[in-house]
């Protein structure tokens, strides 16, 4: 049987132990793993990781990189990050499934995430210009999923869900244009400002871990 990637996209500064996002996404995880025989998991801690600024000099045009060989006639700092930007292409389309952990910062999400999301949406590795009217995403050769674990201090009424989570909404979208269709949210809401607030919110939301899994292995 072949393997499956789960890429495990954490976005907190916290360690796992203080954070509600980090400690629900790696309890999905888990199950994850329990659940579906040949599944491995690689992490990529944006917050430790190296993710390039993107700089005019590294493209030909928006979202289109500069081959190896225009890439050398530059210094020694662009073009290593010019191969960055390209293994972390190459790392997140090879992925059969996605967990991203992040906190609700101003509506959205850390910025660490939008810089890693420039750096993944490029011409020819995730997307394509070929059709000039729009980009095609070249990610729905494979039956991929993603899930997005959130957390937010406040609980956040159902009906205020699509003016407030502008984050998830947002990834959402940006993982759809790249060809991955199947996305789920897992909220961690109502964290609160104490141990008891936290651990309650994650426990709601841990108990949710199963419903979305059978749901997701429903569509596949």
């Amino acid at each position: 049987m072949e393997r499956k990637k789960i890429l495990y996209i954490s976005v907190n500064s916290k360690p796992e132990d203080l954070s509600a996002s980090k400690t629900v996404a790696r309890k999905l995880i888990n199950t994850l793993l329990e659940k579906y025989e040949g599944f491995y998991v690689e992490e990529i801690d944006l917050y430790k990781e190296h993710i390039p600024r993107l700089e005019y000099q590294y493209f030909i045009n928006k979202n289109a990189i500069i081959d190896e060989e225009k890439a050398k006639n530059l210094g020694e700092h662009e073009q290593k990050e010019i191969q960055r930007i390209r293994e972390l292409c190459d790392q997140f389309a090879s992925a059969d499934a996605y967990v991203i952990a992040a906190p609700m910062w101003s509506l959205s999400f850390p910025a660490p995430l939008k810089e890693y999301i420039d750096c993944i949406l490029q011409d020819q590795k995730t997307i394509s210009f070929d059709d000039r009217d729009k980009p095609v995403g070249l990610l729905a050769d494979k039956d991929k999923f993603a899930i997005y674990v959130q957390s937010s201090g406040g609980r956040i009424p159902m009906l205020l869900r699509p003016v407030m989570n502008k984050g998830i909404h947002y990834v959402e979208s940006i993982f759809n244009l790249m060809g991955i269709s199947k996305f789920e949210n897992l909220l961690v809401d109502g964290t609160g400002y104490s141990e008891e607030e936290k651990n309650e919110a994650i426990e709601r939301a841990e108990e949710r871990i199963s419903y979305i899994i059978d749901y997701i292995r429903f569509q596949l």
